[in-house]
């Protein structure tokens, strides 16, 4: 069909509180807004401020109410455990009752903080819209993050009461999450006054007297007791959660998300941008200790009347590459959203995409791919052995939903590999250069989107104005900085290339590594890849590129090194210095999928360097350091 993206994007620009005002009517409210945009409240200006509403209601109550109720709202999904369960609307509702009136029980009330550090599993969800029902501002942290970064968090939102489980179950592996949890306790200076524990059966945890509960017959009890716990009218301003960014040290830097304008955002994405139908199954292959998992995985597909996946498990290894392929056919999944390190992982394992003839894909709508830069060669890969739309998407956690997109619900727009498309209503994108002067199409740059920012973004971080302030908007003032670097084509196409700091100095030049990345990955033996920044004395920085080659590659490393860097010298230039690639059997990631680079950059220097607590496995940065060590580097 043709798109509508034009229109769509010139009526919000026309009148953005007109547009946002008409997609509030998505949502229902306890209270409707009278007023869509105050440009006087918060950091700078806050949306929907005297209207009132509850997101629990929005994502379960009125769906039940409205004849939803024996329809599938969530499908648990794992292959870590073996489990498998699918909840109703209505089982939904029930369960999330339960765990609202242990909360109330134990004194928790609206405004107070509950941190829920669990694995992928239903009762993390459950307790997500439980707080969310009783005006509790709930704060999700990764299961089995290290107990010194889970302390900062209780400590810094002061949490009342912790909700956790006693472990959390990876291929291979049970990693224990209390004795995390109570050695986090003891570090933090906010002692939290209970935590409910979820006892999984692959492994038992001892429990505390007097503080610690066990969540399932806490649950159970209020349940046979019929307790029934009404959802509480909250101000569209007032916070439904706060988000820890990952890798943070020292004082934490909380995201905070608001009630009103995070569900109209959300609402308008789910079928505008992704495309998805009330009654259709929508899959992001993500984890909820991510924002990803808040929007898309909880908020965004409940408050579709979708039915959402919850997968515990892994892209490959879980028992192999077609783990996602099984998921869908099983599961009739219409849009899938994943990060592309995800499939880059797939592809690594199964580079003719053979796995795919033992499933039937045919309910696949539409794949999205956003969380780090998609590359081009990736994309295409994904494009020839689906058969579908791959759609790479651009957003932050800060954002809360996507900021350019190509939209599968307003008809899809031409496709340009290795771009997000274009800007969607809201955001008014500018690339500008280091002193706040918009620079030429076609120029790299630093990307800023024009304020105010639109429902669903942050309006500020968790009790720290200023520090938003100063981080995010006085650099370029009007702005909001994404401390992302790209340029915008002539037909005004976004390209992200790299995040600011990951844009190395040459002799003079500004380079992006995303520009030497994408040339490094389209070598047909290398699966992925990332280049970074080494401290050079003569001209400043030099790159250097690591790579994971795909499975099945038999020649030798080294003569693949040499072709990619022969490959970036001609199609970037002498000019970028590249002389330096490495092959590496993995690189290091958080859990979301994103490179480390910064470490690896650290490592390279031979600077001092930290453990990021959000990395996926810590043994891989010793790998980096082995392949490192012989290699002539600059000085």
């Amino acid at each position: 069909m043709a798109s509508s993206y034009a229109k769509t994007y010139a009526g919000w620009k026309a009148d953005p509180e007109g547009f946002w005002s008409g997609a509030a009517a998505a949502i229902d409210w306890f209270k409707t807004p009278a007023k869509t945009f105050d440009g006087e409240r918060g950091v700078y200006g806050r949306w929907f401020p005297d209207g009132e509403t509850n997101t629990c209601f929005n994502c379960v109550d009125r769906h039940v109410a409205a004849g939803r109720g024996d329809q599938a709202a969530l499908i648990y999904d794992s292959p870590v455990t073996g489990q498998k369960r699918s909840y109703t609307y209505r089982e939904v509702l029930t369960q999330v009752e339960g765990v609202a009136a242990v909360l109330l029980g134990l004194g928790v009330d609206r405004g107070d903080r509950v941190i829920i550090y669990m694995p992928m599993v239903p009762e993390a969800v459950f307790a997500m819209l439980a707080c969310a029902r009783i005006g509790a501002v709930h704060s999700v942290v990764f299961g089995g993050f290290a107990a010194n970064e889970l302390a900062t968090r209780i400590d810094d939102c002061r949490a009342k009461v912790v909700i956790s489980a006693s472990c959390g179950v990876e291929p291979g592996r049970i990693v224990a999450y209390k004795p995390l949890l109570d050695a986090a306790i003891e570090l933090a200076a906010h002692k939290p006054e209970h935590c409910l524990i979820l006892q999984r059966p692959e492994l038992s945890a001892a429990m505390s007297a007097g503080r610690d509960i066990d969540f399932a017959d806490a649950v159970t009890e209020v349940l046979t007791e019929g307790t029934v716990v009404p959802c509480v009218s909250l101000g569209a301003t007032e916070p439904l959660y706060i988000l820890y960014t990952s890798g943070t040290t020292g004082q934490p830097k909380g995201v905070l998300r608001d009630n009103g304008g995070h569900m109209v955002a959300l609402a308008w994405s789910m079928q505008h941008f992704y495309g998805a139908r009330p009654g259709e199954v929508f899959w992001a292959a993500s984890d909820i200790g991510w924002v990803v998992g808040h929007s898309y995985i909880v908020y965004g597909p409940l408050l579709n009347g979708s039915t959402t996946v919850l997968y515990e498990g892994k892209p490959v290894g879980t028992p192999d590459a077609g783990a996602y392929w099984r998921v869908i056919e099983e599961h009739g999944v219409r849009v899938l959203f994943t990060a592309p390190t995800a499939f880059r992982a797939i592809r690594k394992d199964d580079p003719s995409g053979s796995l795919i003839a033992g499933y039937d894909l045919s309910s696949l709508r539409a794949l999205f791919l956003a969380g780090e830069r998609a590359d081009p060669d990736t994309l295409q890969w994904a494009e020839q052995v689906l058969l579908v739309p791959v759609i790479d998407h651009w957003w932050q956690t800060e954002s809360g939903w996507p900021m350019a997109g190509n939209p599968l619900g307003l008809g899809l727009l031409p496709v340009k590999h290795g771009s997000p498309t274009v800007p969607l209503p809201g955001y008014e994108i500018h690339v500008l250069d280091d002193a706040g002067h918009a620079v030429a199409a076609g120029a790299l740059g630093n990307i800023a989107v024009k304020l105010p920012l639109p429902p669903g973004c942050l309006p500020s971080f968790w009790n720290a104005d200023e520090r938003f302030r100063s981080a995010c908007l006085a650099e370029f003032p009007g702005y909001y900085k994404t401390s992302d670097a790209g340029f915008i084509d002539e037909d005004g196409y976004l390209f992200i290339m790299s995040r600011t700091d990951d844009i190395i100095n040459v002799a003079g030049h500004r380079l992006s590594t995303g520009a030497m990345e994408e040339v490094c990955a389209s070598h047909p033996d290398v699966a992925e890849c990332a280049v970074i920044g080494i401290a050079d004395a003569v001209k400043g920085q030099v790159p250097a590129g690591f790579l994971v080659l795909n499975s099945g590659v038999s020649r030798e490393s080294s003569m693949i090194e040499r072709e990619v860097v022969a490959l970036v010298r001609d199609r970037i230039g002498p000019v970028a210095a590249f002389k330096l690639a490495i092959c590496v059997k993995r690189l290091p990631k958080t859990r979301s999928g994103k490179i480390l680079r910064g470490t690896m950059q650290k490592i390279a220097d031979g600077q001092e360097w930290k453990m990021p607590a959000t990395i996926d496995d810590p043994a891989i940065l010793e790998e980096i350091e082995s392949a490192l060590a012989g290699r002539h580097l600059p000085v």
